[in-house]
């Protein structure tokens, strides 16, 4: 079989350009953060008593975080298909300067919690991101360090 120029140059061409359209994961090396991360444990520190959650248990939770803004969304497994199933989410704006990470809860159910910043010390280790930080919110029994440890989505 022999070909012609032309066609070999077309063939090559196309190969080419449908190469150049194949998705590509962005990750961002100057902001870590960016990206879809699942929980996969948590502690709970509140007067002193420690309260420890691996993940799934009978929730899950993600958080999506751009370059502004952050959302998470959590909910409980194996629940009715009705609106009992319990979901909660929110979400806001975001600043990370070096390993300070702080939440801006914009949006959220409990109206106590919008409008407050929740800054946490942020590690990475590879697809882990675990962050560690107080969350009081004035005027509620809410006054705990949590610390959660979540893995990026692929």
């Amino acid at each position: 079989m022999k070909f012609k120029p032309a066609a070999l140059i077309a063939f090559s061409v196309i190969i080419f350009l449908i190469a150049c359209n194949a998705p590509v994961e962005k990750k961002d090396a100057a902001n870590p953060i960016i990206g879809t991360w699942r929980l996969v444990s948590g502690a709970t520190i509140s007067k002193g008593k420690t309260e420890q959650t691996s993940y799934p248990k009978d929730q899950q939770m993600i958080k999506i975080i751009n370059d502004t803004h952050f959302a998470f969304l959590n909910h409980t497994m194996n629940t009715a298909k009705d609106s009992s199933n319990k979901f909660d989410a929110g979400g806001g704006a975001y600043i990370l300067k070096g390993d300070q990470y702080t939440e801006h809860l914009d949006y959220y159910k409990d109206k106590a919690w919008e409008g407050k910043p929740f800054t946490f010390t942020v590690t990475f280790s590879g697809d882990t991101l675990i962050q560690k930080g107080v969350e009081k919110v004035e005027g509620t029994n809410i006054d705990r360090v949590i610390i959660e440890k979540y893995l990026r989505e692929k």
